[in-house]
Protein backbone atom coordinates (compact mmCIF):
# COMPACT_ATOMS: atom_id res chain seq x y z
CA UNK A 1 0.00 0.00 0.00
CA UNK A 2 1.64 3.52 -1.02
CA UNK A 3 1.36 6.45 1.09
CA UNK A 4 -1.50 7.67 -1.89
CA UNK A 5 -4.01 4.76 -1.45
CA UNK A 6 -6.89 4.83 0.75
CA UNK A 7 -6.54 3.12 4.13
CA UNK A 8 -8.48 -0.39 3.84
CA UNK A 9 -12.30 -0.31 5.01
CA UNK A 10 -12.80 -1.91 8.03
CA UNK A 11 -16.13 -4.55 7.53
CA UNK A 12 -16.64 -3.78 3.46
CA UNK A 13 -14.78 -5.07 0.99
CA UNK A 14 -12.31 -3.62 -0.68
CA UNK A 15 -12.31 -2.86 -4.39
CA UNK A 16 -10.80 -6.38 -6.67
CA UNK A 17 -7.37 -6.22 -7.43
CA UNK A 18 -5.10 -8.03 -9.68
CA UNK A 19 -4.12 -11.38 -7.70
CA UNK A 20 -0.14 -10.97 -6.45
CA UNK A 21 2.37 -13.44 -4.82
CA UNK A 22 0.60 -13.41 -1.24
CA UNK A 23 -2.75 -14.26 -2.87
CA UNK A 24 -0.90 -17.28 -5.29
CA UNK A 25 0.12 -18.90 -1.75
CA UNK A 26 -3.52 -18.40 0.27
CA UNK A 27 -4.68 -20.07 -3.29
CA UNK A 28 -2.34 -22.59 -3.24
CA UNK A 29 -2.90 -23.72 0.33
CA UNK A 30 -6.54 -23.92 -0.05
CA UNK A 31 -6.82 -25.72 -3.29
CA UNK A 32 -7.12 -28.97 -1.22
CA UNK A 33 -9.52 -27.93 0.63
CA UNK A 34 -11.99 -27.24 -2.33
CA UNK A 35 -11.09 -30.10 -4.00
CA UNK A 36 -11.83 -32.39 -0.97
CA UNK A 37 -15.41 -30.60 -1.02
CA UNK A 38 -16.53 -30.58 -4.50
CA UNK A 39 -14.18 -33.94 -4.91
CA UNK A 40 -12.12 -32.85 -7.86
CA UNK A 41 -8.49 -32.58 -8.77
CA UNK A 42 -7.78 -29.10 -10.59
CA UNK A 43 -4.78 -29.56 -12.88
CA UNK A 44 -4.75 -25.43 -13.58
CA UNK A 45 -5.74 -23.91 -10.66
CA UNK A 46 -4.38 -20.15 -10.71
CA UNK A 47 -5.74 -16.85 -9.13
CA UNK A 48 -6.92 -14.18 -11.18
CA UNK A 49 -8.10 -11.27 -8.83
CA UNK A 50 -9.05 -10.45 -5.17
CA UNK A 51 -10.78 -8.45 -2.57
CA UNK A 52 -10.15 -8.01 1.11
CA UNK A 53 -12.27 -7.41 4.05
CA UNK A 54 -10.65 -6.86 7.37
CA UNK A 55 -12.19 -8.42 10.29
CA UNK A 56 -10.53 -10.17 13.66
CA UNK A 57 -8.00 -11.20 10.58
CA UNK A 58 -8.57 -11.07 6.61
CA UNK A 59 -11.50 -12.11 4.88
CA UNK A 60 -10.26 -12.68 1.03
CA UNK A 61 -12.45 -12.74 -2.10
CA UNK A 62 -10.58 -14.56 -4.84
CA UNK A 63 -11.50 -15.51 -8.37
CA UNK A 64 -9.54 -18.49 -9.63
CA UNK A 65 -9.34 -19.73 -12.88
CA UNK A 66 -9.57 -23.10 -13.35
CA UNK A 67 -8.37 -24.23 -16.53
CA UNK A 68 -6.20 -22.66 -19.44
CA UNK A 69 -8.00 -23.21 -22.49
CA UNK A 70 -11.75 -22.05 -21.11
CA UNK A 71 -13.28 -19.37 -19.24
CA UNK A 72 -14.30 -21.41 -16.04
CA UNK A 73 -13.60 -20.11 -12.61
CA UNK A 74 -14.07 -20.61 -8.87
CA UNK A 75 -15.08 -17.69 -6.33
CA UNK A 76 -13.10 -19.04 -3.08
CA UNK A 77 -14.02 -17.18 -0.22
CA UNK A 78 -10.69 -17.58 2.40
CA UNK A 79 -10.55 -16.69 6.25
CA UNK A 80 -6.57 -15.62 7.40
CA UNK A 81 -6.11 -15.13 11.03
CA UNK A 82 -4.13 -12.87 12.58
CA UNK A 83 -0.36 -13.77 12.59
CA UNK A 84 -0.04 -14.39 16.04
CA UNK A 85 -2.54 -17.23 15.87
CA UNK A 86 -0.23 -19.12 13.43
CA UNK A 87 -3.25 -21.01 11.32
CA UNK A 88 -3.73 -21.61 7.96
CA UNK A 89 -5.77 -20.12 5.41
CA UNK A 90 -9.18 -21.23 5.65
CA UNK A 91 -11.65 -22.22 2.81
CA UNK A 92 -15.07 -20.35 4.46
CA UNK A 93 -17.40 -20.63 0.87
CA UNK A 94 -17.18 -21.22 -2.80
CA UNK A 95 -18.95 -20.67 -6.06
CA UNK A 96 -18.36 -22.97 -8.97
CA UNK A 97 -19.68 -22.62 -12.45
CA UNK A 98 -18.26 -18.68 -12.59
CA UNK A 99 -16.56 -17.17 -15.59
CA UNK A 100 -13.50 -14.80 -15.96
CA UNK A 101 -16.40 -12.25 -16.77
CA UNK A 102 -18.34 -12.79 -13.45
CA UNK A 103 -17.71 -10.10 -10.95
CA UNK A 104 -16.00 -11.30 -7.99
CA UNK A 105 -18.77 -10.03 -5.39
CA UNK A 106 -19.72 -10.92 -1.27
CA UNK A 107 -21.40 -14.26 -0.93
Amino acid sequence: MSERDPPPTVGGFSDPEPANEEIRKIVEQVQPQLEEKVDVKYEYFEAIEFRTQIVAGTNYLIKVSVSNSTEECVHLKVFVSLPYEKKEPSLTAYQTGKTKRDPLTPF
